[in-house]
């Protein structure tokens, strides 16, 4: 049995938006009297609307412009500076639909007008240093307008600078011979499978997983986004550090095992490197078998938002393909589940899923893909280019004031530098705890950050540290690196409120379980319960834990329990 938890900080409220990001942006200097006080009375009154709503909206909505023709330089400066704010609270992304206003009514601009405002967001980009990308276009009718009138949404995004470009984890989950390994190598080389797994080879780490074709381990791989929306993948840049340095935002893929008898180390995947999102891949031609209800569950207990990919629609007709889907949704709109499955067909619903996705919890975008033909991977590839943080720059500044921790995930030795370690966030910093219990110091030599040599690490971010001379038998998984201002303390005892997802026996005093809590997995056993907690009944219930093994400590902490 395994009982999870996810270590981390979840994604609160969003700030409110000031006042200067409210409210519709009109450069036009050819407006009469009548319209503009018609325009400030809605204005005013989207304003008092907003202040209605207890909580502001979890995920900051796109920007909604009516046009931007011919503004002066005070309102140029005033706009550029909104996008600047709007930028910087997105990560480096800002979403604008122009043609719309502000209570949602979709006027339209003529031809002309659209080029004129596009072109006028085109020099605000410039001026903030990003570019611009038209996600979609659409024509508005109106019986009682026979001119075409037109609507755009486009995606701002900045320039890279300093490889501080939006970085967002995707777990891939799903039973085995799925499909997994295939997609991510079809992704993020550039090139479609033959239909034998070639795609895959580049993924695998050890020889037993090229023999078998089946994933044992934890690999990572990279798909890159630059300023304009296009693909940077390994296609057209021979190293990793090439494509870090052309992409202003990074998809990198955790590639998980499907095997049941990987279970644990899948588990450890997902509660280790905190994953922004995670991908479920389904065979077209088994549907749901194996571990797939598993890894649902999994992500669901750990709250992580989940999309599913079903994948070889090449090796099935439509109406099996069709059957998969209908399981497929039968499943998420179960009451353990609540989800809302969006069918993806065309790249209009590859925007709205990514938006939605972001928005609610709830939303779930299904996309049938095929890595030999190549089917439907565009929407896919559309679908990781909107797809937006779940938080924005002013968690990450209050991450950034906490003290240093940095959990160690994997340990290398490499020649002429040492001691490397790996895990998700130099200077001084202790390491423990030791087998005594005690934390060591030690100093960090240097950073990589995707393969790629850097000099600042945020909050959230993976990376591997040179250690120099630090004797690597003193280290593990599961380990973690601190600030000596921590204090860390351990334990060897703790209480937990555990939801029981599934097991055939009955969960009680003395039984044993594998506990997960971040990147530190532990055999422990189960010293008091207050009541039983059975299969059948799915409730809470709150217990102590003893660690079996007195030498191998948690470190405790409200982070972490």
């Amino acid at each position: 049995m395994q009982v999870a938890e996810r270590r981390g900080v979840e994604p609160g409220p969003r700030p409110a938006r000031p006042a200067a990001a409210c409210g519709s942006v009109s450069g036009s200097g050819s407006e009469n009297g009548e319209k503009r006080k018609n325009r400030r009375r809605r204005r005013r009154g989207g304003r008092r609307r907003g202040k209605k709503t207890n909580e502001p909206p979890p995920f900051l909505p796109p920007e909604v412009t009516l046009k931007l023709v011919n503004p002066t330089q005070y309102r140029f400066e005033h706009l550029a500076t909104q996008l600047k704010w709007r930028l910087q609270e997105g990560r480096g992304e800002a979403v604008y639909q122009i043609g719309v206003e502000d209570n949602g009514l979709m006027v339209g601009l003529t031809e002309e007008d659209m080029k004129a405002s596009l072109k006028t967001l085109r020099r605000m980009a410039e001026k903030v240093g990003a570019d611009i990308t038209l996600l979609r276009e659409r024509e508005v009718d109106y019986e009682s307008d026979r001119s075409r009138r037109k609507i755009a949404e486009v995606l701002v995004r900045k320039v890279p600078d300093d490889q501080q470009f939006l970085d967002l984890r995707v777990a891939v989950l799903g039973n085995v011979d799925s499909g997994k390994s295939t997609l991510l190598g079809v992704l993020t080389q550039g090139e479609l499978d033959n239909g034998r797994g070639r795609a895959r080879l580049n993924l695998f780490r050890h020889l037993h997983e090229i023999q078998t074709g089946r994933t044992s381990s934890i690999s990572f791989e990279i798909l890159g986004f630059n300023s304009k929306g296009e693909v940077v993948n390994y296609s057209e840049s021979r190293t990793a550090e090439e494509i870090c340095e052309s992409s202003s935002k990074m998809i990198t893929f955790i590639d998980l095992a499907g095997h049941y008898k990987y279970l644990k180390t899948t588990i450890f995947g997902l509660t280790s490197y905190c994953p922004d999102f995670a991908m479920l891949v389904v065979g077209a031609n088994t549907g749901i078998a194996g571990t797939t209800r598993e890894h649902l569950g999994l992500a669901m207990a750990l709250k992580v938002p989940i999309f599913i990919v079903v994948s070889k629609v090449d090796l099935c007709s439509s109406s099996t393909v069709e059957k998969t889907v209908r399981q497929l949704e039968r499943v998420l709109k179960q009451p353990g589940c609540n989800k809302v499955p969006m069918l993806v067909t065309s790249p209009d619903d590859a925007v709205t899923a990514a938006q939605q996705f972001a928005q609610s919890a709830s939303i779930t975008p299904i996309f049938t893909i095929s890595s030999v033909s190549g089917e439907n991977l565009d929407l896919l590839k559309v679908f990781f280019n909107i797809l937006p943080p779940l938080s924005n720059s002013k968690e990450q500044e209050e991450l950034m004031q906490q003290l240093t921790e940095f959990q160690v995930d994997e340990i290398y030795s490499v020649p002429d530098v040492g001691t490397v370690v790996g895990g998700t966030l130099g200077d001084r910093l202790v390491v423990g705890p030791t087998d005594e219990g005690k934390f060591l110091r030690l100093k960090v030599c240097s950073m990589q950050r995707n393969r790629s040599a850097c000099r600042v690490l945020r909050a959230g971010q993976a990376a591997t540290l040179a250690l120099g001379n630090f004797d690597r038998s003193l280290l593990r998984k599961g380990m973690v690196m601190v600030s000596p201002k921590m204090n860390p303390t351990i334990c060897w005892q703790f209480e937990a409120a555990i939801v029981l997802l599934f097991h055939a026996k009955t969960f009680r005093r003395g039984f044993q379980v594998t506990v997960h809590v971040g990147n530190v997995r532990q055999t422990a056993t189960v010293e008091c319960l207050l009541g039983k907690v059975r299969p059948s009944e799915p409730s809470q219930r709150l217990i102590a834990i003893r660690i079996l093994n007195l030498n191998v400590n948690l470190i405790l902490s409200p982070l972490y329990l």
